[in-house]
């Protein structure tokens, strides 16, 4: 089958031939890939930090949708069934291989029934941002008429976060490029404050009662913004040590079926908007290096075999 991925560890991001996945197993899905999200997270799947499970040659992703070919032959019917539509975040993957390819298997406890509003690039790309956003929200526990704190709110998971966070009745306060500002506002940030100004930290309202990070090296800058006792939550694993009863945590996302089914709702309801920027797989080294590099102008890229 036709793929993107790495020869072996440590190797360049190219298009492969491989093998395809093994039948599925006891409580596994085999699905044929219809979108497949991309990240910058991606550069840490070989061999780079997050361990995944990838054996290589192998594609990489983590996250993506597409239509079931085959059920583990514990799985009911009333559950999967071929030919269903479906999305999923996966880590560890099952298979040692991920969604950059035509075909990929899943674990069916982390995997979701796709809802007819969403189309396969939305679910493709929804998966992985769509849960950092939820589970760092939760993290903080913030409630109708707090004040949150997001850097890189303009990126895909500051986004999304900044959504569910207005939607909850929070004040969001968004750092990002002034090319952005008009977007961010009408998904919900109350203030959008340009981050290419060092003196950025200076031109914020605080108090914050929480603060989501999703820069690399804001967290030491957002930390004096937040409140006694309020909380900061890195998704860049740099959170400062605490101080002044502040709780500080980085966020390593986990799969989670039901959390993404409703953010699925959410999407299809049109309660949350996406950007998903979808190409052919075999621009699959371009896109990688495009996440990697943050050159994604606030849009998701996804892989279509």
């Amino acid at each position: 089958m036709k793929a993107c991925g790495v020869s072996g560890p440590g190797a360049d991001v190219t298009l492969l031939e491989l093998p395809d996945p093994p039948s599925p197993g006891l409580g596994q899905l085999l699905v044929a890939v219809e979108a497949a999200g991309v990240g910058p997270w991606d550069q840490l799947l070989n061999g780079a930090g997050w361990d995944v499970g990838l054996r290589p040659p192998a594609a990489l992703g983590v996250e993506g949708a597409g239509r079931v070919l085959a059920v583990g032959a514990d799985i009911d019917v009333d559950e999967f069934a071929v030919g269903d539509r479906v999305f999923a975040h996966e880590a560890p993957l099952p298979g040692g291989s991920g969604f950059w390819a035509e075909r990929v298997l899943l674990t069916a406890a982390d995997t979701t029934p796709c809802p007819p509003g969403l189309t396969p690039a939305e679910a493709g790309g929804l998966p992985v941002n769509g849960l950092t956003a939820w589970q760092a929200l939760a993290t903080l526990g913030l409630g109708s008429g707090q004040r949150l704190l997001i850097t890189n709110g303009a990126g895909a998971t500051g986004s999304l976060a900044i959504q569910l966070a207005a939607a909850m009745g929070v004040e969001v306060t968004a750092t990002a490029s002034a090319s952005a500002a008009d977007r961010l506002r009408g998904l919900g940030a109350a203030e959008v404050v340009d981050y290419h100004d060092p003196n950025w930290p200076d031109r914020v309202r605080g108090p914050f009662d929480g603060a989501l990070t999703a820069a690399t090296g804001t967290a030491t800058d957002a930390l004096p913004l937040v409140g006694d006792g309020g909380r900061l939550c890195s998704l860049t694993s740099d959170a400062p040590a605490a101080e002044r009863s502040i709780t500080s945590t980085n966020l390593f996302v986990q799969p989670d079926a039901r959390q993404l089914a409703r953010l699925a709702e959410q999407v299809g309801e049109g309660e949350l908007r996406l950007l998903p920027e979808p190409l052919p797989l075999r621009e699959g080294p371009t896109a990688f290096a495009r996440a990697a590099a943050g050159r994604t102008g606030g849009r998701k890229l996804v892989l279509v075999p």
